[in-house]
Order: C-alpha cells, then structure tokens, then sequence
C-alpha cells in the first residue's frame, strides 16, 4: 500500500514537473519572440478549424484585410506568418533571401508523396545545392537556346490546334506546355490527349492542394511521424503511399522508355540523355532523379498552361489591349498575315512582354509555397524563430488595389515601366527570392523558380502567336467566374469562351506555316 501510494507520488511530481516545464518555456518562448497580428484560434489546434478546405486563398485574403500588411496562423504546432503586401515581401524574402530559403516541414507532401525526393520540398542542404545546380544549367539563363526549337514548333502546334479544335482551347494550352518541358527533358513530343500529360496534370491538382496551409494534419502535427506506430498502421499513409506509387509510376514510364531508346542508339538528345552519358546520373539515386525530372515536368506544365488560361480569360472580358497589341504585331509581322511573331521580336512587342506578366498577376490560380527561416531573425519590431513558414499572399497582393489600381482589370499596360525587361518583377508567378551569385558559377540559397527564362519565353512566344492570328471571345450566357481562383482541373475548362480566327489570311499563314508542325 504504501509503494503504491510512493508510486503514485512520484508519478504526479512527474507529470507536475512536464506541465511546469511546458508553461517555463511556453513563457520563455513568448518572452522571446513576437509574431505579427496572431489570428485568435482553439488550444491544440490553432487556427486548423478555421482554414475552409476550399477556396483558403480567399479566406487569406479577408484576413490581410482585416490585419493588415502581415498576421500569424498557428496551425497545430506551427506558425505560418503572412505577408500581404510587396513592401513586405520585398524586405523579408528578397532583401533576406539567404535566411528564407529553406522549406517547411510538411511530412505528407514532402517526405510521404514525394518519397523525401521532390526538390520543391528538400530542406536546404547539400542535395538541393546539387539539384537546384542542375535545374540552374538545364533551365537557366544560358541554356534559354536548347529550348528554342521546341519552343518554335509547338507554339506552331499550338496555332494549329486553335484553328482545327477550338473547343479544346484548355486541352490545347496543356498540351503546349508540357510537349516544351518534355521534349528538352525526355526527348519526345506529346500530343492531345497524351496519357503522362493528363496524369501528370492530375497528380498535380491532388499535390496542389496538400501545399495549403493546414491541408494535412500530420503536417500540422509532424511529431506523429516519431511515433512507434508500424506505417501500415498509420492512417495518414494508406492515401499518401498509394499517392507516391503512382506518382513515381508515372515518371518511371517515361525514364524506361528513354533507357530503351538509349539502350536501341535512337534517343533524342535531351536533358536526361546528356545526365547519363557524363555519367552525372551516377551522382543521384533512381529516386532522386525520376523526381528531379518530374518536377521539371510538373512546374513546366503548370506555369504556362495556366497562365495562358488567365490570359484568355482576361482577353475575352477585357479585349481594348488587344488592338493596341496589334498594332504592334502588324507593324512587325504585317497586317496582312505575312508572317509569324519570333523572339527576336520581342523589343518592337512591349505590350506582349507585358501581357506575359499580366497573366501571372491577374486572378492567379496558382498557390504559394511556404518559405522556412533558417535562423531567427527581427523585423519591424516582430521576432521570429528559426523553423517559421513564411509565406506571400498572393491572391491578397495581387487583387489589392494599393498595389495595383483596378486589380480585377486585366490591363497590360500597367507593367510598361522600369521593370519590363525584368521578368520575375512586378508580380509573384514565379515566386520570390532573388538569384544571388555563388562560388563554383551557379546559383544559391534562392527559391525564385529555376525556369523563369523558360516560362517567360514560352509564355510570350506562345501569346505574341495567338493574339496576332486569334480573338478571345465570351460566350453568351456563361459568365466567366472572375473573383476566385480558377480551376486548374485539366478535364473540363476551367470557363468558357470562343475562339475565333482572326482572318482569312491569319489562317491561311497557320497552314501554311503550322500544318507540318502539328504532323511532324
């Protein structure tokens, strides 16, 4: 009897002795830093509850209204601080870009669905360097040329698929920007309707969601991972793991069918032939390079298609740039269809440039993904810790009317200014985070995406083409929903419109210039 009762002594001053030591460093902790504008939330939780599971975009937008230029969720047992203006965003993830580099602890989507394996979710260690230092010499700057052939021939592609199935206009966009980032990584063109095309695209909406604050509750709550627990026990792993297989599945068809054709002498020279013939694919596990092709794959994909689907959108109910473009484009190209936009256009085409970051800027579709602090670090009398997700609001900045007059307008014009020439200002398509010079010749520390060259290219080619041989129309009855985020879904378009040729003779230079290009 009286063991027990010493037992039960010694258990109490236990459990005491753990709750006195939570509320010494909860103390501590709030002693030691602030966060801005804390969002009053549940114990345990947070502020899980109140993130809607669709449309959260929209829910942060109404809290940058309500707080401000930045406020703190606290979503299980992490904070997420948002920036909700570019005063802000500028300041802390570009002018601190070297200390917001790393990413979020978020266990479902990156070490679960991606295997540990997916670059956009590696911590910032030495096999990002490594990765994000082939990314550098496959997309960036000085391989923007290996790029242009393809680029060339699927935009003729494209124009073509305008003109003989105009109703597939959303199919045709995705169709376009995954056959550029294919063809470079993979060696082979994709048509419509092409299977990887369609999975990758619906691997990418399922993945797209699990990067929204909340989404998952072992991401909230990433201590569960350590419990003793077997993993075909764990309830957050029967949809992951099944997620991961198929995923990596699709990403094995394409790798074994370049090995057949290395292995037969036929393959096309590309990105992932050139890895194995320097013998650089020796450097990575099969894992780490079928996920490291697949997210070239993923954010090709994405970036174009949906921002030429805001483009369309934006044409159809806000057409007066349009002519002003025109003028432009027949003052090069003629007015009487004489030939088609190339690059090298480009200076004598102001308003397409600006046109390519419009649709990065307006109703944006595409969401963010959390930056982590790698050291603490003060701002504006704010402390924070190293290990806090950091994140810009997109859809609040980009729909502000501080930061843009007239936000809901798509209106081109208002990027013909100083930052024209530069791609990844004005707006946040690309993400955030300078490049910043680092010793061995590439690039560091810097989440910016690696393929903004890339994109930007595709997307004014590809916009310069359809706007001098297309019009975007609405169509009677059927609104364009405008005010939300788009769908990203590939299997139904995300609205509708009517496209329409421009002219007699703007089809018949589409057939003559693009008929071989879409047979090839």
């Amino acid at each position: 009897m009286a063991l027990t009762t010493l037992l039960h002594l010694v258990a109490s001053i236990g459990v005491l002795g753990c709750i006195c030591h939570y509320i010494i460093q909860k103390i501590h902790f709030r002693a030691k830093y602030k966060f801005p504008n804390p969002v009053p939330g549940l114990p345990i939780v947070g502020n899980m509850l109140q993130v809607p599971k669709e449309d959260s975009r929209m829910y942060f937008a109404k809290l940058a209204k309500q707080y401000g230029e930045m406020y703190t969720l606290k979503l299980g047992t992490n904070r997420w601080v948002f920036l909700n203006s570019s005063r802000v965003v500028n300041d802390i993830m570009e002018k601190r870009a070297s200390i917001y580099v790393s990413r979020q602890n978020l266990p479902m989507a990156g070490d679960i669905v991606s295997g540990g394996n997916r670059l956009l979710f590696l911590p910032h260690n030495e096999l990002w360097k490594r990765e994000r230092k082939i990314m550098h010499e496959t997309l960036g700057p000085a391989s923007k040329d290996r790029f242009a052939p393809s680029q060339d021939i699927e935009t003729r592609t494209l124009l073509h698929d305008y003109l003989t199935r105009p109703e597939q206009w959303h199919h045709s966009h995705s169709r376009y920007s995954s056959s550029v980032i294919m063809n470079v990584v993979f060696g082979r063109r994709t048509k419509l309707g092409d299977k990887t095309v369609n999975d990758v695209v619906d691997l990418q909406e399922h993945f797209l969601k699990l990067l929204e604050p909340g989404a998952s509750f072992i991401d909230a709550f990433p201590i569960l991972m350590k419990t003793p627990i077997p993993q075909s026990w764990q309830p957050w792993r029967w949809w992951g793991d099944t997620e991961y297989r198929r995923t990596k599945k699709v990403f094995e068809i394409e790798m074994d069918r370049l090995l057949q054709h290395e292995k037969n002498g036929t393959a096309s020279d590309c990105w992932m032939s050139q890895l194995i013939r320097s013998g650089k694919d020796k450097e990575f596990t099969r894992d780490q390079l079928l996920f490291m092709a697949g997210t070239l794959i993923e954010a090709g994909t994405d970036t174009t298609r949906i921002s030429l689907n805001q483009l369309a959108a934006g044409s159809a109910l806000f057409p007066d740039w349009i002519e002003r473009a025109r003028k432009e484009l027949d003052a090069v190209c003629g007015s009487n269809a004489e030939r088609l936009p190339v690059p090298e256009d480009a200076p004598s085409l102001p308003l397409i440039r600006a046109a390519a970051k419009e649709s990065l800027r307006w109703n944006p579709s595409l969401g963010e993904i959390a930056h982590s602090l790698t050291q603490d670090d003060s701002y504006e009398g704010y402390h924070f810790p190293a290990g806090t997700n950091v994140t810009w609001n997109h859809w609040a900045i980009a729909m502000d009317p501080n930061e843009y007059p007239e936000p809901e307008r798509f209106y081109p014009d208002r990027f013909l200014n100083e930052d024209l020439d530069k791609p990844t200002k004005g707006h946040f398509g690309f993400g955030v985070g300078e490049f910043a010079p680092y010793q061995g010749g590439y690039t560091s520390g810097r989440r910016v995406c690696a393929g903004y060259v890339v994109a930007n290219r595709n997307l004014f080619l590809s916009i310069s083409r359809l706007v001098y041989c297309f019009d975007f129309l609405p169509v009677e009855g059927h609104p364009i929903p405008v005010g939300k985020p788009f769908s990203t879904r590939i299997m139904n378009a995300p609205f509708q419109i009517k496209i329409r040729v421009r002219s007699p003779a703007h089809e018949a230079l589409i057939r003559r210039e693009c008929t071989s290009a879409a047979f090839d």
